[in-house]
């Protein structure tokens, strides 16, 4: 079913679920005003995201990629998580379990509150040595000259993101996965689902299944497996959903 508004459904599948699993993509950074990926200005216009965001070009400029970075990390610092991060921790406090699985890397959903969220493709706000493994924060790495240098083994320090032709880290995928085969309730909040092996996901929990709500401004081809999909933004929905749902729940002490 496709639909602008929310059907009476939701709320009884949520009303009886114990664990909930969230898969979130670019749309909901995009609602705390973070670009896309793709999103590039000014200088970075000339460059498209495959030629900085992977190992080789780290290796033959590593100074270029992390003014890129430096750009995007700044964006993000700035930004604040929306509503919709928000009214997802919130649902912590009326569901036994909830677990976030993004694919986004800019750390909205734990500052927003959220306890368990698996990153598919990694944490921009994290930084490693690619030598020795040591881990930097961003208050040391964004306070010095670039490229930053491992201050143990002088090795070159990266952002801990997934680059293009990178695995996704295995530990956060498996647990994405098992997440998936668990949930009562599925969401899949502004994405796509075309990016592959994360838009797995959403696929696993159907077939284990998982009551699937789709949120999205637009209909994806997730819109095929979905039972139901809202059109609008998270950022609007989920405050609606978590509001009526904690009145449901307060009716029922």
């Amino acid at each position: 079913m496709i639909t602008e508004t929310i059907p009476q459904i939701v709320y009884e599948k949520l009303k009886s679920s114990r664990t909930i699993g969230v898969f979130t993509g670019a749309g909901m950074s995009a609602e705390s005003n973070i670009p896309t990926f793709r999103g590039n200005e000014g200088l970075w216009k000339k460059f498209k995201p495959e030629e900085l965001a992977n190992f080789d070009a780290f290796m033959r400029n590593p100074e270029l990629v992390w003014e890129w970075y430096s750009a995007r990390k700044k964006i993000i610092h700035g930004s604040k998580p929306n509503p919709g991060h928000f009214a997802l921790a919130e649902l912590e406090q009326l569901i036994d379990e909830v677990i976030i699985i993004t694919q986004n890397i800019d750390n909205l959903h734990r500052r927003a509150g959220s306890t368990t969220v698996y990153e598919l493709h990694g944490n921009i706000e994290r930084n490693y040595c690619i030598k020795c493994g040591e881990h930097y924060s961003d208050d040391v790495i964004l306070s010095g000259s670039l490229p930053p240098i491992c201050t143990k083994c002088n090795g070159l320090v990266r952002p801990d993101v997934v680059w293009f032709g990178e695995y996704l880290p295995q530990d956060e995928f498996s647990a994405s996965e098992n997440a998936a085969r668990m949930s009562d309730v599925f969401f899949s909040l502004g994405t796509s689902g075309i990016v592959y092996p994360a838009a797995s996901i959403p696929h696993i929990a159907k077939y284990a299944g998982a009551f699937i709500v789709e949120i999205n401004p637009e209909t994806t081809p997730l819109s095929e497996i979905a039972d139901i999909t809202i059109l609008g933004k998270s950022g609007i929905i989920l405050p609606e959903i978590i509001n009526e749902l904690k009145s449901i729940k307060n009716e029922g002490t």
